[in-house]
């Protein structure tokens, strides 16, 4: 008899909540299962969800899985730039402050806040220098987060022993050991990204931001092991005391991985709640009029392209939650699919919840133009998907202006991956081959197995393309090719004319 298959207990946490699978440590998904928490809005642009409820949902989830006894690792990624107060033992002693909470944003205004694109040129050039980004005037980052903390809950800090990105907070709950990495700490902008294997907080980025470094928790190496797993953990699972858990990683470079796409230049893109582009890239830099940066990548040699487009996905399911909630996805894409590009001649800027990338500006928001009295559900469903690939498109020339050179053969991760229409859209709209990852929606999942694959050396970094299976690739139909240039050349002159809407209105 062949020797049972080893398994990874992988872990991708996104907003919507937690997909908890059991994946084999080169990459096959066998087993998995989405459970979704909600999340509490509040005033002030309070965004926050309950880490514990978390904890309890992905215990629920292992405990349903089968084949959890041959577990030999775990491995978490998910959502960033987002900050959980705990105890010594990793408990939270607040609920999570989300990456979409702004209650910071005079604080980090204050901080930061000057003429230069937003930020005043002391701090700009000091933290653009050493590590490649800046925390931003929103206050929707870790700095801004622990700002907010401290002037207006400084009950909650104080009773705080660490400050942890969501990865680390659960890493933390199945070892006890607080870590975190470069990677995870990214959004933070406190340590010193030039030099990739100086594993330590800047001390005058941290000055500067003004927050506790004592809270902070101690930097390993990206993609190492973290240690075993607590036996009781293990025990109250199912899982073999044996497990060990792996570093946590962002959702970008879980989605690298899962994408078969860590080769220098090899890029890869995502349409989920949000949406990115991004492609490993040999050096540091920073474009802060366009909103793109390198940051700490999969390893001590290279970085990753980071930027972001709040909403994605999420324009779809706000436009059939709003308009049509007992609709399916399927007949209002079908409707989409049925009605020529260009939809009639309606655009729609996706900014639901404002830019951050190649705009940042939390004030946008998203608008139906070119709406007629013959414009139909199918007009302006195919008006959504098509204003998610055009805000993409525009993306991708900042993108490409900042690697130098042109970015092709897509691979597509996300949620919004498994709809063929989306697919070809994408791949109409910025004349690029889309090629799709199979099971796209599970390529968090699929990379932070890799990673600890990587990690316990069941496969090598030259392996991990091959590992990765992909569909048919989405070529562009050159008949499309003037309806999309024409929106894409709209999109920036409609958020150009509109922005001072925006901020006019954000202020009523």
């Amino acid at each position: 008899m062949s020797d049972p298959v080893e398994l990874v207990l992988a872990i991708d946490l996104g907003t919507g909540g937690p997909k908890v699978g059991l994946v084999t440590v080169r990459g096959e998904v066998v087993w998995w299962e989405h459970t979704p928490v909600p999340t509490t809005v509040g005033d002030g642009g309070a965004h926050t969800q309950d880490a514990e409820l978390w904890w309890r949902v992905i215990g629920e989830s292992v405990r349903r899985a089968p084949g959890r006894d041959r577990v030999v690792a775990v491995s978490v990624t998910g959502q960033w730039a987002s900050t959980i107060p705990v105890d010594d033992q990793g408990r939270p002693v607040g609920p999570c402050v989300l990456w979409s909470d702004t209650r910071g944003a005079p604080y980090s205004k204050a901080l930061v806040g000057g003429p230069v694109s937003g930020y005043a040129p002391k701090p700009l050039a000091t933290w653009l220098r050493r590590s490649g980004g800046i925390p931003t005037t929103s206050g929707a980052d870790p700095v801004g987060h622990l700002l907010y903390l401290r002037h207006e809950e400084p009950d909650v800090l104080a009773r705080a022993r660490w400050v942890l990105e969501p990865v680390d907070y659960l890493t933390m709950r199945f070892t006890g050991v607080p870590a975190a990495t470069l990677a995870s700490m990214t959004a933070a902008w406190l340590t010193d990204n030039r030099d990739l294997g100086r594993l330590a907080y800047d001390d005058v980025l941290v000055r500067l931001a003004g927050v506790d470094g004592a809270q902070l928790p101690p930097l390993v190496a990206t993609g190492s092991v973290i240690g075993p797993v607590l036996p009781e953990v293990a025990a109250d699972l199912g899982i073999p005391p044996a497990a060990v858990a792996v570093t946590g990683l962002p959702d970008l470079h879980a989605a690298a991985v899962g994408a078969g796409a860590i080769g220098l230049g090899e890029p890869h893109a995502s349409i989920g709640t949000t949406a990115w582009i991004s492609a490993p890239i040999a050096r540091k830099k920073t474009d802060v009029f366009r909103q793109q940066a390198s940051v700490p990548g999969l390893d001590n040699a290279s970085y990753l392209l980071a930027n972001n487009q709040d909403s994605a996905g999420r324009n779809l399911q706000w436009w059939r939650d709003t308009t049509a909630p007992t609709t399916g996805y399927e007949e209002l894409l079908a409707e989409a699919g049925s009605t020529p590009p260009g939809a009639g001649g309606v655009v729609f800027t996706p900014w639901l919840t404002g830019e951050r990338s190649p705009v940042d500006d939390r004030d946008a928001r998203a608008g139906f133009h070119g709406v007629g009295e013959t414009s139909t559900r199918g007009h302006l469903t195919r008006a959504v998907i098509e204003g998610v690939a055009l805000n993409a498109t525009w993306l991708l020339g900042a993108a490409e202006r900042f690697v130098g050179g042109r970015l092709d053969d897509l691979r597509l991760v996300g949620g919004g991956a498994r709809s063929d229409l989306w697919c070809q859209v994408l791949a109409d709209a910025t004349d690029r081959t889309v090629v799709r990852v199979t099971d796209p929606w599970l390529a968090g999942l699929r990379g932070s197995a890799l990673v600890a694959g990587l990690a316990l050396g069941a496969l090598t970094r030259d392996e991990v393309r091959g590992a990765v299976p992909t569909d048919e690739p989405f070529r562009p139909d050159p008949r499309n090719r003037a309806t999309y240039d024409a929106l894409a050349a709209e999109l920036p002159k409609l958020y150009a004319a509109q922005k001072g809407f925006f901020r006019r209105s954000a202020r009523r």
